[in-house]
Order: C-alpha cells, then structure tokens, then sequence
C-alpha cells in the first residue's frame, strides 16, 4: 500500500503532439489542429471556425484565433466575410487536385457582391498558387504574413494574431487582427508638471513608440524589435537617433539585451537589472520616466530608449547622476526659474541625506557649535527622552518609511488619509509620551519632505538607503564620521560607469562646455552642443542667435 502511494505518476503522453516547436505543420488541418489544441491544453480562450471556400466547396479551411486577444469584428468583416461570402462564386485552384480544364465562373457570378472577386486559376496551378491567390487578390489586410512551423503558428497567435489554415497545405497565414484591452493615454502619475504636455506612457508597446514618433517626425528615428523571455516572449523595442548616438552604446545596449535568457520579462524592471552596470550600488544608472517628452529629449541628446510592452516605464541610457535631478518642466520655463528649481533640488538632496546625521552628531559630539539659546531649548526637550539621539532618529525614520509604504499601498480614497493623520497622531502622541523630542519630529518632517523634491523615484529610494549608514557614523565619529562617508559615497560615484560613459559627468571628468546644463540652465540659444561624451558624429544641435531687440 505505501509502495503503491509514494510511486509517482508519469505524464501522459499524446500521440502526435510534437515535441519540438520547430516541427513544420501538418498537411492534415485537422492533425494541425488538433495539435494546437493539445499543446494548448485544450483552453477555453482558443477558438477554431472550420468552413469551406470557392464556388466548389473543396477547399477546407480553419480560423484560429485567442479570444479576447483578436478583434471578432474585424475578423468577420474583414476575414471571414471575404473568405465565405465573397469567395462563394469563385473558382480556386486547390493544389494538385485543383481543376486543370482552366474553365471557372464567369464575371458576372463573380459580382454578386461588389467586393466579389473572380480568380481563373491556371491551366496547371501548384501548390503555391492558392497561396499566391489568397495573399495577392483575397485577402484585403495590411498585415498578412507566412508560416510554416508550430513556433511561429503560437508566436502569432499568442500575439492576438489570426491563423488561417488550409487543408493540403504546410504553409499557414497569420492576419494581424490585435485588438487587446489597453489603458488610454492618461496623464503621467509617477512625473506631474505644472507646465507641460500631459500625456504619459501606457502599456502597449506600438502606442508608446507613436507618442515617440509623434514628438520627432523624422526618418533617422530608428525603431528595433526584439523578443525576450522564452515563456512571456516580451516584445521589446530599442528606439534611439541614427547620426546622433554613438555607434558604440547602441552596439552596447544590443549586446547586453542578446545577453539576457531568462523565462520571463513582466516589466522593464526586469530588462534594467539585467543591464544595469552596477548591480550592487545604490544610484541608478538607469533612468526611467512615464514621460515621452523626457524620453524625447533624451533620444535627442543621443540616448537609447529601451520600450518594454506591458509597462509604461521606458529606460533610457547612458544616464548621468544630473539626469535624476533635471525635470522636462525645467526646459519650459524660463532659464532663471528653471535654475533656481534645480539647486533648490541639489539642496533638497543633502537635507535628505544629511538632516538627521548632521543633528546626531552636533547633540551627541559638538555641542560648542549649537548657539547657547538652542542648545538650552534642546536640552529641555530631550530631558525626558530615555534614548539617545542615534535611537530617537532611527525609531522616528523607520516609523515615516512604513508611513509612507503604508499610503502608497492603501486604497487611494483612504492612502493619503492614513498617511497624514498617522503623521500628525503619532508624532503628537511620541513627543507626549517622551519618546522623540519635538526637534527630532521637525528633523525627520524635513528629511521627509526634501526627499519629494526630485523628478524621479529612484533617487529618493537611494537616499533613504544611505541615510542610514550616514546616521550610524554620525553616532560613531560625529561630523569627521560624515565627512568620511560624503568622500567615500563620491569615491563610489566617481568610479561608477552607464554604458561606457562616466557616471559623474560632466563634472568628472570635467567638461567646461557642458556645465551650460548641469546645476544650472542656460537659455536656449546657449544650449547649442550635445553632451560630447555621447556624441562624435553630431555635436551640434542649434544655431539661433541671441534674439536683440530693435533700439530705432
């Protein structure tokens, strides 16, 4: 009896499913399809239309298709229509066992419908000649491709593809007939401006390269489709400027995205941590935006858009640590206000990354550099508190983060709810129970709200790593522990790459002519030259003048 329970089952095997993907169709429709169904596992969503076309209904034909990925309307109007009714009065040639007598309809059975046609096959038709009917004079679609293995069959069909198969026949067609359900354009929720286009990225991938083409109408844009993932098979689209990105990054980013074999690719997350350079460090380097303008401007400056279906997140590299702190809205204003955004983003960066270490190590270590009206206000505060301050400032941080996770998490009708009020209660209720200080509460507020300032997520995240690690050497060494920690954390970026490209630049090395965009931006007409970095072949992106105002 146990012998009998712990024998393991073996698979059940079908007969005539082959093993192998690459194996040509059978000539036999009905083999075929029953092939497609048992490797399939005879799913609810596969539909099969079985009929008969031409005036002398020999020729067998099969309509396959996933219902929910195909259009059925654009199916009937404009596949099975054409098939069953206007080929009704015609004569087909149907191989070897076609009519060789050359005799067929005549034109006036043919025009009963006015889409009708009337096909006089040869005296000898082959084999290939009811293909070159169907796809030359019957089938009225801009999308009408062959093929001849199960491979392909499922690469279409999976796709919202349909298959038409004709009995007698290896060779297949696939019509594209998609029409999936898909998110309209909305307005980006990740990136928001005050000034600017709207629009955001969705998650169909031929809608994100027409906002891209829509932006840039020129014929040296360049689309490359790839497939990666061997169980998602994820089409991926490699979008970048020809005669303005170095040959080198796009040879790069090509090499790279061959590189990777893995079963599934579910988001463009996926494609960045296969590609990204440094793996184990905390800055990005690789940028990600819903944006297309951003993404536009990027492919401008000689950058490859990597767009991944399925996500409205599109990478773009090589990207540099300045990328993470400029905003498209920076280019839409004027210079003056546009600069004056981006250094209050620089400030915002080390008050998020230093706040809380620069106060544990003055109330811990250096008390002398606290003016004396300050320090006794400090002092009353943290009378009552029972931890030091390094606890105060971890139990405080640890307690926004899971504030903060908890609001993006919950229901949007409630998030932002529990996320403020839960601030306020029990910020409140800590500095009551003297548990926190209230200058640690304003500590933390500051840390939290400087860490919103950049356009992108992912700089913020890094931050909140390295907080951290800045906090306990502050507890350790005091001030001398963060000046270690900046010349180390700069070391670390100076040594980082993104395809090739230093991750600092152009501070380092340092580059004079491209300063014009880095902390600051200069007007327009001033931007005349790409990053030189990236760019050999085409420095130069504008010529206007500096507009001067007639004096007369």
């Amino acid at each position: 009896m146990r012998k009998w329970l712990s024998k393991k089952k073996e698979p059940m095997e079908v007969e005539n499913i082959p093993s192998d993907l690459a194996t040509p169709l059978h000539k036999d429709i009905d083999q075929t399809i029953e092939n497609v169904k048992s490797i399939l596992g005879n799913s609810s969503d596969f539909v099969v239309r079985e009929f008969k076309i031409g005036s002398t209904q020999l020729v067998k034909v099969a309509l396959l298709y996933m219902d929910g990925m195909a259009s059925k309307m654009f199916i009937q109007d404009y596949i099975t229509e054409t098939l069953m009714i206007d080929l009704r009065l015609t004569d087909l040639p149907t191989g070897n066992n076609a009519d060789s007598s050359g005799k067929g309809s005549s034109p006036n059975q043919g025009n009963v419908r006015k889409k009708a046609k009337w096909i006089k096959p040869k005296v000898n038709p082959q084999e290939s000649d009811l293909f070159k009917v169907m796809k030359d004079q019957t089938l009225a679609n801009s999308e009408v491709e062959e093929c001849k293995d199960y491979q392909e069959l499922f690469s279409f069909i999976l796709a919202g593809d349909s298959i038409i198969l004709m009995d007698g026949y290896e060779t297949a067609f696939a019509i594209g007939s998609k029409d999936y359900e898909s998110r309209s354009v909305e307005e980006s929720s990740s990136t928001t401006v005050i000034r600017g286009p709207k629009e955001g990225f969705t998650e169909t991938l031929r809608t994100n390269t027409s906002l891209i083409r829509r932006r840039i109408k020129d014929p040296n844009l360049w689309i490359e489709s790839k497939v990666i993932g061997k169980k998602t098979q994820t089409d991926v689209a490699i979008c970048y400027m020809n005669g303005i990105v170095s040959d080198k990054i796009v040879k790069e980013v090509k090499k790279r995205l061959d590189a990777i074999d893995a079963d599934a690719i579910l988001e463009s997350g996926y494609i960045e941590e296969y590609i990204q350079d440094y793996p184990h460090s905390p800055f990005p380097t690789v940028y990600n935006t819903e944006r297309p303008d951003a993404i536009c401007g990027g492919l401008l400056e000689g950058k490859v858009a990597i767009i991944v279906d399925g996500t409205p997140f599109v990478l773009l590299v090589p990207t540099f640590i300045v990328d993470f702190f400029q905003s498209s809205e920076d280019y839409y204003q004027r210079a003056d206000i546009g600069s004056l955004l981006r250094l209050l983003r620089y400030l915002g960066f080390f008050l998020a990354l230093l706040t809380p270490s620069i106060y544990i190590a003055l109330t811990t270590f250096h008390q002398e550099m606290i003016p004396n009206q300050l320090l006794i206000s400090l002092a009353a505060q943290r009378e009552g508190v029972p931890f030091p301050a390094f606890v105060e400032a971890l139990i405080m941080e640890i307690t926004f983060d899971i504030l903060r996770e908890a609001g993006t998490r919950m229901p949007r009708a409630v998030g932002s709810a529990i996320s403020i009020v839960g601030a306020l209660v029990l910020g409140q209720a800590a500095v009551e129970a003297g548990i926190v200080s209230s200058a640690m509460v304003i500590v933390v507020s500051l840390t939290a709200i400087s860490s919103f300032v950049f356009p992108s997520p992912d700089l913020s995240s890094s931050i909140r790593l390295l907080r951290f690690p800045f906090m306990t050497l502050a507890a350790m060494f005091g001030l001398l522990g963060i000046i270690i920690g900046v010349i180390i954390m700069v070391m670390h970026l100076a040594s980082l790459r993104s395809f090739g490209i230093p991750y600092v630049s152009p501070m380092g090395p340092l580059i004079l002519q491209d300063q014009k965009d880095a902390f600051i931006r200069l007007p327009l007409y001033r931007l005349s030259t790409r990053p030189r970095l990236m760019n050999q072949k085409n420095i130069v992106r504008e010529n206007t003048d500096k507009p001067s105002p007639n004096r007369k």
